[in-house]
């Protein structure tokens, strides 16, 4: 008989709720433990189901990348969200502030003064003030000021122009170890104090580094997405345990074209090709022998010895390289409940690039 781990259609992607929920509740004890407010970001999950979870475990709020997953969030109630992304152009700035309208509190990030004045051109006359936190860069190396001189000017120019407010300072460090970001921020706050410039927050992030998330004196705020469900890349750098990794693609052998060979019906388009450093696509769990080796759109090849018992029919569960990406691949994924019942849950957010 063929090895059937879940009776769904593969590919699928399972995801065991008492394990996400676990993960919920244990990084929030330690946010409120470390005198953090937790701002989860969803872009991981996508969904209404879990965003309700983590502000239910006491999230403060949460974090968007764009704005067409915090529409389809306020619409389902949450009610203050940060969107951690430079808004530009005439139709997002106008879709930014029917958004304003709706929720309580409303904040975005910004690195340079294009941004800041096409937000108060927007804003000036609202019924609303928009939120703005500077953006820094302390290591990761994408947006972000890369000063604390430059953050200063921001941050006078929000304070000067009309219909949005200087709200802190946002980064995302580096996903390695380090008191770049820290001491960053320090200098930071230190020359808007000087300026006679209160900085409100001072958001961090980021899952590799969540258990050593601490407030060191400056950090008020912590985001954090991947945390949820966890992945192969958090399993490879410890942060995690395999039994921590609640989002599992179940795919079916649908070939062994020699020996060592099989090909599965899960390819690019469920795993992703991240590599985000490592080697192969994903872990095999339950077969330590077995390697994704390689992805096309819908195929999988994984290198197994030759003594592997799979065959074609067999069912096999993959944790993913990158879980944020596999999220978006699916209009729905199966929820596995507390009494082990398998149930559809929407991924209300997918798509969402705008």
């Amino acid at each position: 008989m063929p090895r059937i781990i879940h009776n769904v259609d593969t590919p699928a992607l399972v995801i065991d709720e008492t394990i996400a929920q676990s993960n919920i509740e244990r990084f929030q004890r330690h946010c409120n433990d470390a005198g953090l407010k937790l701002r989860p970001h969803i872009k991981t999950h996508k969904s209404i189901h879990f965003t309700s979870q983590q502000l239910e475990a006491g999230a403060a709020g949460i974090t968007c990348q764009k704005i067409g997953e915090a529409e389809i969030m306020a619409a389902a109630g949450a009610d203050d969200i940060l969107i951690t992304f430079n808004i530009l152009g005439a139709e997002k700035l106008q879709r930014l502030s029917k958004l304003a309208s709706v929720i309580t509190r409303l904040a975005v990030t910004a690195d340079n003064a294009t941004v800041i004045e096409g937000l108060s051109a927007t804003f000036a006359d609202h019924t609303r003030t928009l939120h703005v936190m500077v953006e820094c860069d302390t290591g990761a190396k994408r947006c972000g000021v890369q000063t604390p001189a430059e953050a200063l000017t921001l941050a006078k120019l929000i304070e000067t122009l009309p219909g949005i407010e200087f709200a802190g300072l946002m980064t995302y460090p580096d996903k390695l170890p380090s008191n770049v970001p820290l001491q960053f921020m320090r200098d930071t706050v230190a020359e808007l104090s000087a300026a006679g410039i209160d900085c409100p927050d001072v958001s961090t992030g980021g899952t590799p580094l969540m258990w050593s998330a601490a407030t060191e004196g400056v950090f008020t705020e912590y985001r954090i997405g991947t945390y949820i469900y966890h992945d192969r890349s958090m399993l490879e750098r410890g942060i995690c345990e395999e039994s921590d990794c609640a989002a599992r693609v179940i795919t079916t052998v649908v070939s062994r074209p020699t020996d060592e060979r099989l090909v599965i019906d899960a390819g690019s388009k469920v795993l992703t090709a991240d590599l985000l450093g490592m080697e192969g696509y994903g872990h095999v769990v339950d077969f330590p022998d077995a390697t994704v080796t390689g992805l096309s759109e819908e195929h999988g090849v994984l290198q197994v010895s030759a003594d592997n018992p799979l065959q074609p029919g067999d069912q096999i569960q993959i944790i993913p390289n990158h879980v944020c990406v596999v999220s978006n691949m699916f209009d729905q994924v199966h929820l596995i409940d507390a009494q082990r019942a398998i149930k559809p849950m929407s991924i209300d957010a997918r798509g969402k690039v705008n």
